[in-house]
C-alpha cells in the first residue's frame, strides 16, 4: 500500500511535468512561426507551472516577509532542486542556472523556455553572463540566483560569491535576500537536500516514501546596491541569510596576515 502511494504521488508530479511540456511546446511552435513572446509572459507561465509543481510536492510551505514590489536580483541559499519551484511559485521570476541544466532531458528544455540564463562555471564567460543579467534586470524582469554555487545539506551556509552581483550594481536595482529551510519534526530535514550523487527519481522516491515535511521561506529586508562593492553586497546578503537560518552572523572576513620582512 505504501509503495502504491509513492507511485501515485510520483504520477502526480509527472502529470504536472507533462503540463509544463505542453506549455513549453506552445512557446516552441510560436517561435517557429515567428511569433514573439515577451519575457513577462514567459515568467507568468513559469510561475503558473511552478505553483502546480510545488503543490504536487510533499511539503507544507510557510512564507515569511513581504514580496518586493519592484524588480530585484533575488539571492538565496540552495538546498535542493525543489528550491526552484518553491521560490518560482511566489512571483514571476527567471533563474540563473548552471549550464549543465540546459542539457538535462525535459528539465533543461523547460528551463530554457521559461527564460532561464545559463552559466558555465570556470569557462571565463562571467562577463557575458553579467551583461545578460544586467540587461535582464534593466528591463524590469526579476532574476534569482544561488550565490553559493552549489547545494548544501541545509545545516550550514557556504560563502556567497559576489562576482555576478555586479549586475545589480550596474542595473541599479536592489537585492532581495531569501532564506529557505526544510524542516521535519522541528529539526533540519535530512530527506530534502539534493547533494552528492543524488538522482532525481531516487530523490523523489525518498521524499514521497515519508510524511510531508515543512518548508520555511523567509523574504528578508532588501539591500540597496547602487554605489556598493560586490564583495560587500555578497557578505551582507550572506549575513542576513545566515541569521535567518541559524540565528548567528558570519564571522567577518579578514585579510591574511603577511609575515614581516626583515630589513
Amino acid at each position: 500500500m505504501k509503495r502504491l502511494r509513492v507511485y501515485a504521488r510520483i504520477a502526480r508530479v509527472l502529470m504536472v511535468v507533462t503540463l509544463g511540456l505542453g506549455m513549453a511546446s506552445v512557446f516552441g511552435v510560436f517561435e517557429r512561426l515567428g511569433i514573439a513572446h515577451s519575457m513577462a509572459r514567459r515568467q507568468r507561465w513559469s510561475r503558473f507551472f511552478m505553483a502546480r509543481l510545488s503543490n504536487a510536492l510533499p511539503f507544507d510551505v510557510s512564507v515569511h516577509g513581504e514580496l518586493p514590489e519592484a524588480p530585484m536580483l533575488w539571492v538565496s541559499n540552495h538546498v535542493s532542486w525543489t528550491d526552484i519551484p518553491l521560490l518560482g511559485m511566489l512571483t514571476p521570476l527567471s533563474f540563473l542556472s548552471k549550464a549543465e541544466v540546459r542539457t538535462w532531458p525535459v528539465a533543461g528544455w523547460l528551463a530554457a523556455k521559461a527564460g532561464s540564463l545559463f552559466i558555465r562555471r570556470g569557462s571565463g564567460d562571467s562577463q557575458l553572463i553579467r551583461k545578460q543579467m544586467t540587461r535582464h534586470l534593466e528591463q524590469a524582469y526579476p532574476l534569482l540566483m544561488f550565490p553559493e554555487g552549489t547545494t548544501t545539506d541545509g545545516r550550514s551556509l557556504r560563502t556567497f560569491h559576489g562576482r555576478l552581483l555586479s549586475a545589480a550594481i550596474d542595473s541599479e536595482v536592489a537585492m532581495q535576500p531569501v532564506a529557505i529551510r526544510y524542516v521535519r519534526d522541528g529539526e533540519p530535514c535530512a530527506l530534502a537536500p539534493f547533494i552528492g550523487d543524488d538522482d532525481l527519481l531516487s530523490h523523489l522516491m525518498r521524499l514521497f516514501a515519508n510524511d510531508r515535511g515543512g518548508v520555511e521561506i523567509h523574504l528578508l529586508k532588501p539591500i540597496e546596491c547602487q554605489g556598493r562593492e560586490r564583495a560587500a553586497l555578497a557578505f551582507e546578503a550572506q549575513q542576513a541569510v545566515q541569521k535567518a537560518l541559524f540565528g548567528a552572523e558570519v564571522e567577518p572576513r579578514r585579510a591574511p596576515v603577511r609575515p614581516a620582512i626583515a630589513a
